[in-house]
Parts: structure tokens; C-alpha cells; sequence
């Protein structure tokens, strides 16, 4: 171990500046990442509305009606070019962001920045079914890559800044600064780490405060919901179980929809996307609610009162385009229209529940909020982003204990049914396609955070009985708010806050040997 001997002492004497570092740059992140997000969202506000406008202006018009479809199939081309040389702008963006954490991945970040924008805004004004969450906080993390590359930063630092920028990314796409750090300890990290949630919170909020100035104070969701009564959370139980059956279906048909277009490789890329947005063309003309994000479906909950078999026919056809959509590996993220297709669900059982138990009508806004939580926790697997984003989404706190349980109980039942977290599934696609990353040798250490479960496997043994990868150095172990130095018989204990050093070269490897390990 003398080989980390200096490594742990320029630790032991920085940890505190690295920590004060981390929260100020954090500030700075949250700025430019939320003025990315802001610009990413302009931008696809006004393809959005140009897509609409168009197929306002084409209807009713055979000679104008071909040549969008003739500029949909260009459109469709240059989205599958812009793929073909950015391989990493495709899709969400979320599993490069968790790869790129882990040591997987190493992303080209003005690459990424560039195709991400370009692409994202044709496949929206294309009208593909695709969000730009997901985007956002790739964005977001790339604009922290590419400020850590231009300090210099070692690997631990920048780990810590494209965390920060990934959650400033989600916090203002979503005006949702809590959900955002959230999303990062829950989702990317998988595990708590304090300083990493100060930092991480700056910068959301700052983030959050950036896009506040552009788009006002308003929630992204203005529904007004009322009280379900305990004698009725029976209800709850069976939305629960209905959502986590979704999730799991969810899950299951992306991913066989990603792995067709997969399996389609001998007929090009330029085809397969532009067939989409072929598709998307005829969806125009028939049923334009279901293009782009959603925008249109939620503001029809919202402000208007659709048949119930219009409600049914949006939530299939925006489910099925929705899974071509992203399938086809046009940039752009699923977690907007999942959050659709939970509101819809909610609406379709909302609406039976109310006529066949003779409930206020009013209630109805409320199935419709809570499910898209309960969706989100059984498709993303991340309840607690799921309760805190919905909550700050709608700007109504009353309904937490509702959107709780739902969630908790999608969360199980999706579990339950042995359906992978779809961003874990998403991540595994991505590195199979990949060859290994090749790590110069070097003498760097990258300190990694891990907090010890109650039912982790490694409880109440003592750190000589555990088998640590021979590249790797527990430098330190935080305790009730103390720092214990650790030696071979120091034992530990749920709770525990280990900090270790893994050799750079061997990162990626060992840090997926210590989440096994530790989280069983």
C-alpha cells in the first residue's frame, strides 16, 4: 500500500478544500448548466410550436402535405448522420451520464453539446415522441466535463462536477431543483454522500433559479387536485400495482423495440429514422396530440374533459410511438412522455373509479398526479426522485402521502417481476456495443463514496475479512461524525461512510466490484 501512502496524505490534507471547492464551483456549474438546459429548451419550445404550425399551414394542402413529408424524410437522414458520428447523442443521454460516472464511458463533450441541440431540435420539429429531460442532463453534465477539462481537474473532482451538472440539467428542465439532486444520489450514484449533496443542491437551485428568469414561477403542472378519503386508499393499492405492471410492460417493450431497430442494422441508419418520421408525418394528419413531448395530451387533462375512449386511444397510440421513437435512437429522452403516459393511465382508472363508486369528480386530477409518479417509480426505479419531482412539478404538497404510496407500491410490484431499472438496462445496451475503454496508465487514485446499507453483506465484518480488490485503499471511514482511520480489525457498521481510493487505471472494474460487493 505505499504506493497510496502520498495519494491518502494530500487527501487527508485537502478533503476540506476539495469539499469547499466542490459547493462553490457547484454554484458556478448550476449557472452554466441551467443556461444550456434553458437554451436546449428554447430551442425545442420553438421547433415544437414550428411543428404545429406547419401541419396547421399543410392541412387540407396535397402539394404542401408532400413536401414536408419530402423534409421529414431529410430531417430524418441528417438525425441519423448527426447518430453516426456522435454515437453518444443518442437516446436519453441519462445511461451515458451514469456510464461516464462509473468509468465506462469517456464522452467527447463539444461532440455530445453539438449533436445533442442539433439533433434533439430536428427530431422534435420532426415530431418524434421524445422528451428533453433526459438531454438536459446530459447537457448539463457535458458543460461540467468540459469546464473540469479546462481547469484541469483530477478524475475525483470531475466525477463530482458532472454530477453536479447532471442534476443542475433535470433541475431546470423540470423547475425542480430538489428532484434534481435527488435524481443523482438516487439514480446515477446509488448511494449518499454528503458533500456531493451540498454541492449537488447549489447547484440545482442555482440551476433552477437560471431557468426561473427565462420561463417565470410557475409549475409545469397546473392541475387542481382534492382529498382522496382514508376510507378510499384501498384505490391507491390497486393504482399501485396497476403502475408497477405498467413500468415492468414499459420496460420490456423499449427495450425489445431498441433491440429491433438493433437487429435492423443491415438497412441504414438513414432509413430506419427517417421511417419514423415518416410515421410521425401520418400521425400529423391523424392524431397530431401524440407528437413531440406531450405537451398538447397534458394541457387536453388539464384544461379540457376528453371522451374516455379518446383518452384510451391517446395513451396507446402515444405509448407505441413513443417506443419507436426512442427505439430508432433519435436524440431524445423518454422521462417527459412517461410522465404522459402515467397521467393518462391515472385519468383512464381515475375515470372508472369515480363512475363506479360514485366519487366527486374532482378527484380526478388527483389519480392523474399521483400516477405519474407511481409510473416513474416503476419504470426508473427511483421512487423518492419520483415523489419529490411530481411534488414540485404540480406545486402542491398536500398530496405527498398519496403520491407515496403509489409509488412505494409500483416501486415492489416491478421489482417483483424481476424488470430491471430501464436506465440500468439502457446503460447495459450502450456497453455492450462498446469496446473496453482504454485507460492510460497512470498513478492517479479516484476517492469513491460508499455508504454501507444495513443489509449490506460487508456488516459487522472487519475490513481484513472482506475481499477488496488488490488496486484499492479504504482511506477512511466517517462514523456518527467522527473520521476513523481504518486498520484490519476495525469492524464495519450499518451506516458507515466509506471513502476509497481506486487506482485510475482500474476504476470502472472496481467501482462495479464495490456496489456488488457492498449492496449485495
Amino acid at each position: 500500500m505505499n504506493k497510496y501512502q502520498h495519494t491518502l496524505e494530500k487527501l487527508e490534507n485537502n478533503t476540506a478544500k476539495r469539499s469547499i471547492t466542490l459547493v462553490i464551483e457547484g454554484a458556478l456549474i448550476g449557472v452554466l448548466a441551467g443556461l444550456t438546459a434553458v437554451l436546449y429548451r428554447y430551442c425545442l419550445t420553438y421547433a415544437e410550436s414550428g411543428l404545429y404550425a406547419v401541419l396547421n399551414f399543410i392541412r387540407g394542402n396535397a402539394g404542401v402535405t408532400a413536401l414536408w413529408f419530402a423534409a421529414l424524410i431529410l430531417m430524418g437522414c441528417i438525425v441519423a448522420k448527426i447518430v453516426k458520428w456522435e454515437p453518444m447523442a443518442a437516446g436519453s443521454g441519462i445511461p451515458q451520464v451514469s456510464g461516464e460516472v462509473r468509468g465506462y464511458l469517456d464522452q467527447s463533450f463539444w461532440r455530445v453539446v453539438l449533436a445533442k441541440f442539433t439533433g434533439g431540435t430536428l427530431s422534435i420539429f420532426g415530431g418524434l415522441s421524445l422528451g428533453r429531460e433526459g438531454p438536459s442532463i446530459q447537457l448539463g453534465a457535458m458543460v461540467a466535463k468540459s469546464y473540469s477539462r479546462l481547469r484541469n481537474y483530477d478524475k475525483t473532482t470531475e466525477i463530482g462536477l458532472l454530477s453536479c451538472g447532471a442534476g443542475a440539467g433535470l433541475a431546470a428542465a423540470f423547475n425542480a431543483p430538489l428532484a434534481g439532486i435527488m435524481f443523482v444520489l438516487e439514480e446515477i450514484h446509488h448511494t449518499f454522500d454528503r458533500t456531493m449533496l451540498v454541492a449537488g443542491l447549489i447547484a440545482t437551485v442555482c440551476a433552477d433559479f437560471v431557468s426561473k428568469i427565462f420561463f417565470g414561477q410557475s409549475a409545469i403542472f397546473s392541475f387542481t387536485t382534492s382529498t382522496l378519503a382514508l376510507r378510499y386508499y384501498w384505490l391507491l393499492a390497486l393504482l399501485g400495482i396497476l403502475l408497477g405492471l405498467a413500468g415492468a410492460g414499459y420496460n420490456f417493450v423499449m427495450l425489445k423495440m431498441q433491440a429491433f431497430f438493433h437487429r435492423l442494422k443491415k438497412i441504414p441508419k438513414e432509413i430506419r429514422i427517417a421511417f419514423v418520421f415518416v410515421i410521425s408525418g401520418i400521425l400529423g394528419l391523424t392524431l397530431p396530440q401524440v407528437l413531440a413531448g406531450g405537451h398538447s395530451m397534458i394541457a387536453l387533462l388539464e384544461h379540457g374533459k376528453p371522451e374516455l375512449s379518446m383518452i384510451c386511444i391517446l395513451l396507446v397510440v402515444k405509448f407505441l410511438f413513443s417506443a419507436v421513437s426512442f427505439g430508432c435512437g433519435a436524440p431524445g429522452g423518454i422521462f417527459f412522455p412517461l410522465l404522459i403516459l402515467g397521467a393518462y393511465i391515472g385519468a383512464i382508472f381515475g375515470n372508472l373509479s369515480i363512475h363506479a363508486l360514485s366519487l366527486p369528480n374532482d378527484l380526478l386530477p388527483q389519480f392523474i398526479v399521483i400516477s405519474m409518479a407511481g409510473l416513474f417509480a416503476g419504470i426508473v426505479r427511483a421512487p423518492i426522485t419520483g415523489i419529490v419531482l411530481i411534488t414540485e412539478m404540480t406545486g402542491n404538497m398536500h398530496r405527498m402521502l398519496d403520491i407515496a404510496v403509489v409509488s412505494s407500491i409500483a416501486y415492489i410490484i416491478a421489482n417483483l417481476l424481476g424488470s430491471k431499472p430501464i436506465y440500468t438496462s439502457l446503460l447495459e445496451n450502450i456497453l455492450n456495443k462498446q469496446t473496453e475503454l482504454e485507460i492510460k496508465e497512470s498513478a492517479e487514485k479516484v476517492l469513491v463514496t460508499y455508504v454501507i446499507p444495513f443489509d449490506s453483506p460487508v456488516c459487522h465484518k472487519k475490513i481484513c475479512q472482506i475481499d477488496w480488490q488488490k488496486n484499492t485503499l479504504v482511506a477512511s471511514i466517517e462514523r456518527d461524525g467522527h473520521t476513523i482511520t481504518p486498520k484490519g480489525d476495525t469492524e464495519i457498521l450499518p451506516g458507515d461512510l466509506l471513502m476509497v481510493l481506486i487506482g485510475r487505471q482500474y476504476y470502472a472494474a472496481d467501482y462495479a466490484a464495490y456496489e456488488k460487493l457492498i449492496n449485495g
